[in-house]
């Protein structure tokens, strides 16, 4: 394996995770739509929406490594070459990447619209004081 290439990789999650493969990426395509939906409906990205999406994605990630150790009926002894562990990486992170954007669709469809509004300050007071304008903190 002197070379590598993206059709290498493929061939290999084909091969590790069978039909999963392909549930997999139509659920992601599905949680990615999802995603901008809520983005584009909020006009930006929710901070503490997207905390918590973090803190569920790194169980994601986890959940992806053993789901495909579980899959493949290996164990983390049978990991040998380099391109094992790249691998396996690669599934944490795109677990987790995945199971971040799945997250945050979620948050942001169950908790609706982020009822982002500014109150605008009043008119300076004559001291020229003027008290700056406060963002509501926006809802999970």
């Amino acid at each position: 394996m002197k070379d590598f290439d993206i059709g290498t990789l493929v061939a290999v999650l084909r091969e590790l995770l069978g039909p999963w493969l392909w549930v997999s990426l139509g659920v992601a395509a599905v949680a990615a739509v999802a995603f901008l939906y809520v983005v584009v409906r909020d006009r930006g990205v929710v901070p503490s929406r997207l905390v918590w999406s973090e803190v569920v994605a790194i169980g994601g990630g986890v959940a992806a490594v053993l789901i495909t150790q579980r899959v493949t009926h290996s164990g983390f002894s049978d990991l040998g070459g380099p391109i094992d562990w790249v691998l396996l990486a690669a599934l944490f992170i795109a677990g987790a990447i995945g199971t971040l954007i799945a997250a945050y669709a979620a948050f942001g469809l169950m908790c609706g619209g982020s009822r982002r509004r500014t109150v605008h300050a009043a008119t300076p007071r004559a001291d020229g004081y003027a008290p700056l304008a406060r963002q509501a903190s926006p809802r999970l």
